[in-house]
């Protein structure tokens, strides 16, 4: 073992975990990097950033994600949209896991999950791969050194890329598996060396113990306005659709680019670090993002890169268009410092319109952000997930359900209560597509998108003219200062009107179809918001 920080009486052995080679508890960010070049595991790129690629898996595997069937659950997680495990096959796959660990080294991370200490999680992160303990300490929060000496971990994730399920004996899909057992608090990966998971599994964990405690997990960014916290936004959003470009405003402090908390006393961020996707990146675009992929430490994960410049690629997806980078919060120069936010004062859900008929910002009604929270509709973008090769209309409820453990009115009626208590305003932000669908229209303009939000979280856009939109209800500005009007009103960026009439009712109907599931268990408000 290293002399690496660590609680003597909670290391691996005190968990049953023996017979392990070396063991790296909390090594810093340049004794990581030392070991993954040593372990061949990527290379040194251009200021000290750490370039990598994860194999076969350049995305989450979300068909192979399993929650195990203990009575302690049984009646609380959503088993529709969760797959379960039996307790038995855990064990065994539990025991196949350490048996294979046997004799290789692994790396420790002993890591906070959420800034409020108050509902904060203590999560070991046990990894065969030096670079995935790189990542996760980015992307969790990083305890001072004298807090390991009492750090007890309160959930352990595992994770063995080199592992091999096996279907029949593990009660899984394939040989990827990522399996939670709430009972036993435990997670094991294996078969899969995409980073993401780890992050993932860790908002899962969230999102099943805060509901319970009254307080709402989101996936979505956050910011505030600089010097005021109680100026705060959130921004809910599927992979893609742009939470962690529009949150990273040079205007506004930065509280988090994807899982956050909302407790009675305000926002925190669960996470110490950003993953943002680099596909286009540019540095006029997108600065802040574009210099951490040059920094010491930061993880640049399946991107091409000239083999002996080790100049990055940002347009070239031939490994996949879900490159990433990860990297800490501080490496933005205007995140905030304790990742604390007031009561959000504008709630913001981002959606990737594929149909091209939604248009760049509506104002929602408390029960129609509870319909559009619940429907989640956006489009899946390629390379997030496994065999997405182009953007699929989709809904997601929650805008997450790969992450949601219990049923989607739990988080519905928690967001809506915060709503109502708070008086937040609620917006709807299309940043898909405009003048057609995909492969016909264009790409909504980033300028577009960024004046808008701008004027919503001023105030400025709620004193404008709107007009009722006819397919889905909801408020839409008319006229907003440094905007096109045109923009502003879908159909009048079609050439054809009439095929844009046929998406606007196939989509209208696509949303019918899907909240039919969600009728039988809301309140009737929200049904009246409901379209159709």
């Amino acid at each position: 073992m290293t002399n690496g920080r660590v609680n003597p009486s909670h290391t691996l052995a005190q968990q049953g975990i023996t017979g392990l080679g070396h063991v790296y508890y909390n090594d810093i960010e340049a004794q990581l990097i030392e070991a993954a070049i040593a372990r061949g595991e990527g290379r040194l790129g251009l200021g000290g950033a750490f370039l990598v690629s994860t194999g076969a898996h350049t995305g989450r595997s979300p068909k192979d994600k399993f929650v195990v069937r203990t009575p302690s659950v049984e009646d609380t997680i959503w088993w529709d949209n969760n797959k379960p495990m039996d307790p038995a096959a855990f064990d065994r796959l539990h025991a196949d896991m350490l048996a294979h660990m046997q004799g290789k080294d692994y790396f420790v991370q002993d890591l906070f999950a959420g800034a409020d200490t108050e509902h904060r999680l203590d999560v070991r992160v046990v990894t065969e791969l030096a670079w995935h303990g790189l990542f996760i300490r980015h992307l969790l929060r990083r305890p001072e050194r004298s807090e390991l000496d009492d750090f007890i971990p309160e959930f352990t994730i595992i994770n063995c890329p080199t592992f091999k399920a096996d279907p029949e004996r593990h009660g899984c899909r394939s040989e990827t598996v990522i399996a939670l057992n709430f009972e036993k608090k435990l997670i094991l990966i294996g078969n899969t060396a995409y980073a993401g998971e780890n992050k993932k599994a860790v908002f899962t964990l969230l999102n099943y113990i805060l509901p319970g405690k009254g307080v709402m997990a989101m996936h979505c960014s956050a910011n505030h306005a600089i010097g005021n916290p109680d100026d705060t936004a959130v921004f809910f959003g599927l992979s893609g659709t742009g939470k962690t470009t529009l949150s990273a405003d040079p205007s506004r402090t930065l509280i988090g680019d994807d899982e956050h908390g909302w407790s009675d006393k305000g926002t925190f961020n669960f996470e110490g670090g950003c993953y943002a996707k680099t596909i286009n990146l540019s540095a006029e675009a997108e600065p802040e993002i574009y210099a951490t992929c040059s920094k010491f430490g930061t993880v640049i994960e399946n991107m091409v890169y000239d083999p002996e410049t080790l100049v990055l690629d940002f347009a070239d997806n031939s490994i996949t268009d879900n490159m990433r980078c990860a990297y800490p919060l501080d490496y933005i120069s205007n995140a905030s410092p304790t990742s604390l936010g007031g009561q959000p004062k504008n709630v913001i859900m981002l959606t990737c319109d594929a149909y091209g008929v939604l248009p760049p910002i509506a104002r929602l009604t408390p029960a129609q952000a509870m319909y559009h929270f619940l429907s989640g509709f956006t489009s899946k973008t390629p390379g997030t997930e496994v065999g997405v090769t182009e953007p699929i209309p989709t809904f997601s409820t929650c805008f997450g359900a790969p992450f949601m453990p219990r049923r989607p009115e739990v988080y519905g009626k928690l967001l809506q209560q915060k709503i109502r208590e708070t008086g937040a305003a609620c917006w709807l932000v299309n940043t898909g597509w405009t003048g057609g669908a995909y492969g016909t229209g264009r790409r909504m303009p980033i300028k577009a998108t960024r004046a808008l939000l701008t004027a919503a979280l001023d105030g400025s856009l709620g004193k404008v003219q709107f007009r009722k939109d006819p397919n889905f209800g909801f408020d839409v500005p008319v006229h907003v200062p440094g905007v096109e009007d045109r923009l502003l009103d879908p159909r009048q960026t079609w050439a054809d009107k009439a095929a844009y009439d046929a998406q606007a009712k196939k989509l209208v109907e696509m949303f019918c179809n899907n909240f039919a599931q969600y009728v039988p268990h809301i309140d009737a408000d929200v049904k009246a918001a409901a379209i159709g």
